[in-house]
């Protein structure tokens, strides 16, 4: 792509082409060198368009109905006059690379609204399942006039901490599972949350679900606060019947405005950018450490002796470090 493509690319996103948004995401995601270079450019010619919208972050245990709530939510965001945009990370398949889950199919009603945008992506492989890429893929949405932007993980892992880098507000769900699904919420993934929700609070499960909430607020009352003047709320949801939706939107919504009016906002997105730049160092020096003729030449043969145990693997790492800077020295 050359410069008057590059362009004419940013003028569709800026104009809310959302086919020229789908094209400069899929962009983004390549990691193709000529694509990289591409995406640096046009992302530089939409920097001052971004930045305006509440970046929202949804993580927790997989079967938590991520999915059912996001769509719901989406529906009350939408009601509010935003517009939104759904960066939906699946796991990677381990043969084809490509997303399992498919979240564009099982947003059905969301996705038919002209206001939203949903975009499944593959993790890649990548920590905590939150697509290297993710992050460009927010400013594109946000170029392109989407005021709201959401980013569900695939709640393994890390995802909650990786999330976390992303976003304004981390939302973590839990299901009424009981002393199990308690469990599963780490002290350190709880310390993240901005608002933790109990989901699927209806019917039989509704009593579960409430005595889940008043065990996770117990827990959540012995942690130090995230933000000055800011408590972590936990709130009860039916996501089918949305129940407890507009309350969710409503906090999410105050927890924004008080970063945003408190000068947090601006400190949080300085941080969250430094630490984009340090990771696109590191992606990018590994690349360019795979690719050098003296360090290509020899890897094969150290992985094949680190593995055998014949050499220590820092032996071997220093090996290649030394081939490296000798080949990169002027």
């Amino acid at each position: 792509m050359d410069e008057p493509e590059v362009a004419e690319a940013a003028q569709a996103v800026l104009a809310g082409d959302r086919r020229a948004l789908a094209r400069a995401v899929t962009l983004v995601e390549s990691s193709r060198p000529d694509h990289r270079r591409a995406a640096a450019q046009l992302l530089d010619r939409l920097m001052d368009a971004t930045g305006a919208s509440t970046r929202v972050g949804i993580s927790g245990p997989p079967g938590v109905g991520k999915s059912t709530f996001i769509e719901a939510l989406g529906t009350e965001v939408l009601a509010a006059g935003h517009r939104i945009a759904v960066l939906a990370v699946d796991p990677s398949s381990a043969r084809t690379g490509g997303s399992i889950l498919g979240d564009k199919t099982r947003m059905d009603r969301l996705s038919r609204e002209p206001d939203a945008f949903i975009r499944p992506s593959p993790s890649g492989g990548e920590l905590g399942g939150v697509a290297r890429r993710t992050r460009e893929a927010m400013l594109l949405c946000e170029a392109a006039g989407f005021d709201v932007v959401v980013v569900e993980t695939v709640g393994v892992g890390q995802s909650e901490l990786a999330v976390a880098d992303l976003v304004d507000v981390f939302v973590l769900l839990a299901s009424p599972g009981g002393g199990d699904d308690l469990q599963g919420i780490k002290r350190g993934i709880m310390e993240l949350a901005d608002l933790v929700v109990v989901t699927k609070a209806d019917g039989d499960l509704e009593p579960a679900a409430r005595h889940a909430a008043t065990d996770l607020r117990r827990a959540i009352s012995l942690l130090r606060p995230k933000y000055e003047g800011l408590t972590t709320e936990t709130l009860l949801v039916s996501s089918p019947a949305g129940v407890g939706v507009a309350e969710v939107w409503a906090q999410v919504r105050s927890v924004h405005d008080h970063l945003s009016r408190t000068g947090q906002l601006d400190r949080l997105r300085a941080g969250q950018a430094q630490a984009w730049l340090w990771d696109e160092i590191r992606a990018g020096l590994a690349e360019r450490f795979r690719r050098t003729p003296a360090v290509a030449d020899e890897l094969p043969a150290l992985v094949e002796a680190v593995r055998s145990g014949r050499i220590a693997p820092t032996a071997a790492a220093q090996d290649l470090l030394d081939r490296f800077t000798l080949a990169v020295r002027p």
